[in-house]
């Protein structure tokens, strides 16, 4: 029997090991008053900065200029480890983004020199040369930083906690403002996780840091520095405790829990990189099976079959029921969608007669959009445009009360699938309404939900939506219990992302098609 380690626990780690911290040396702290003696670190970090970060040398210098000694980025990344407070780290990271950014004015005199030339004949060279010193011009300084911090020992590691820190200090607002924020490029919806924010006017991703970082890292993680890795019982303990601990949609509960999810008729497969050997990046499980799942409870909690060998005639579909990025500082990097296809591959060669790929996946964010839309039709006072006339009554029988307003109530809590009346009576309608979350509720013409976006832009078809396919306190709290199937047809996979990526199309099958065109009848929205 294989213990975990103790006290086994179910969260989410983000485990990057930065350089050990030095001891704080004495001095004032930022504070949200930021009295006067926090002047004192302020001015520290504007001291570490100007050391720390080179100077842009002139563009015919640009590759005979030396690179920084290391001892400055080590300093940098000492001083920075330092800092324990999340306010701290935004304030020294926010100092670097506008102070070590974007020459404007140079980037001024070489627009001005690449439209002169453009208005007249000139060869073509002078004109490459021309853009060429642009593109340098628009490179922000503290790039630089970044690409030697990166071939410090360790450093990579210690620019994916970086962004992730960046990211958390723009999600409590601590950091604001174009120098550090990034949005998506457009024609590219956002994929899961992903902490980009979402101005109405995307200035050009590579002059704000969080973008900035976020190319270097997609450059760095390529799936040609992948490594294809997969866990099983026999794995080191210390992988098969980051893979419990990271797992972000199905959490494990015990070590017994942990066996089943890496045993017969189950696959569970991460990436590692090189900067990171043996660290998961992202995991992926898989569930072996005759037929695509609608529930599951069948993968994760039925007893594995006793046997250790499995019967391969038995395996005809891989079910991709959870994906889970470990490292924050990920967040937006292509790294599920390039796994999603080493996996079909490896199972391939395993399996050469598999020939169905499906998903089982969660639906987050379904249940707080429906109490939203219960409270605006409560305050209607009029004709319910939800549920036919019929559902209203029924469901207002067993509520005691006006659908929308008891319907609001029951839904926030989970106590309503112990009443298997209103189970019956709700499978209707919340099929309907789940179909036009997925299929009808967009942002930029995108699916809304962000695993939707992330199977439909790697080419899958919305498949089969599940009732009472998740019915553990997650399950019901954040989709009401459903679940959706999102199909891979991997001849037609090319065809479907390019359709849904160019033209916002979605590929859905009859199933969910016939129920968004049941909610359409019924609804204004």
């Amino acid at each position: 029997m294989r213990v975990l380690g103790p006290g086994l626990t179910v969260r989410r780690l983000l485990r990057v090991r930065l350089p050990p911290r030095p001891p704080r040396p004495p001095g004032p702290r930022l504070s949200s008053g930021r009295p006067a003696a926090a002047g004192a670190l302020e001015r520290a970090m504007d001291e570490l900065l100007h050391r720390a970060v080179p100077a842009m040398p002139a563009y015919e210098l640009r590759e005979k200029t030396p690179a920084p000694a290391e001892n400055q980025c080590a300093d940098f990344v000492s001083f920075y480890c330092s800092l324990g407070e999340t306010a701290e780290r935004a304030e020294l990271l926010g100092r670097l983004a506008r102070g070590f950014g974007v020459d404007h004015g140079q980037v001024a005199e070489q627009s001005a020199g690449v439209l002169q030339l453009r208005q007249q004949p000139r060869e073509a060279a002078v004109l490459l040369q021309a853009e060429d010193r642009l593109r340098y011009a628009l490179v922000p300084r503290y790039r630089s930083l970044f690409h030697h911090i990166s071939k410090l020992d360790g450093g990579v590691r210690f620019l994916v906690q970086l962004r992730a820190d960046l990211l958390e200090a723009q999600a409590l607002k601590l950091v604001e403002g174009p120098h550090v924020r990034v949005r998506p490029r457009p024609g590219r919806p956002r994929t899961p996780g992903c902490g980009d924010s979402n101005g109405p006017h995307p200035p050009p991703c590579a002059q704000e840091m969080n973008g900035v970082l976020k190319n270097m890292l997609s450059e760095w993680f390529s799936s040609g520095f992948l490594k294809l890795e997969r866990v099983t019982w026999h794995s080191p303990c210390e992988v098969l405790q980051k893979i419990s601990e990271s797992e972000a949609v199905h959490p494990v509960k015990t070590w017994m829990d942990m066996k089943r999810r890496v045993g017969p008729y189950r696959r569970c497969y991460f990436f590692s990189h090189c900067s990171t050997p043996g660290e998961p990046l992202i995991v992926l499980h898989v569930a072996l099976t005759s037929e695509i799942s609608n529930s599951i409870q069948a993968i994760i909690v039925k007893e594995c079959p006793p046997s250790e060998t499995e019967e391969q005639n038995r395996i005809t579909t891989a079910i991709f029921y959870s994906i889970s990025l470990t490292q924050q500082g990920l967040q937006g990097v292509e790294l599920g969608t390039f796994l999603i296809k080493r996996v079909v591959k490896e199972l391939q060669k395993e399996f050469p007669h598999l020939g169905t790929f499906s998903s089982l996946s969660p639906i987050p964010g379904f249940t707080k959009w429906l109490l939203g839309l219960l409270k605006s039709k409560a305050k209607e006072h009029g004709r319910s445009e939800l549920f036919t006339d019929s559902e209203c009554k029924e469901i207002s029988e067993i509520t005691g009360g006006p659908v929308h307003e008891t319907l609001k109530a029951f839904l926030s809590s989970s106590e309503w699938v112990k009443s298997e009346r209103l189970v019956r009576a709700l499978q209707a309608p919340l099929m309907r309404l789940c179909a036009w979350y997925l299929y009808g509720e967009k942002h930029r013409g995108y699916a809304l939900n962000p695993v939707a976006n992330f199977h439909l832009q790697n080419g899958a078809v919305m498949w089969r939506i599940n009732w009472m396919a998740d019915v553990s306190l997650r399950g019901i709290t954040g989709s009401c219990s459903l679940m959706v199937n999102y199909r891979y047809f991997l001849d037609q996979t090319a065809a479907n992302s390019t359709a849904y990526l160019g033209s916002k199309n979605i590929k859905a099958s009859e199933q969910v098609l016939s129920l968004v065109a049941q909610f359409q009848k019924n609804s204004k929205l």
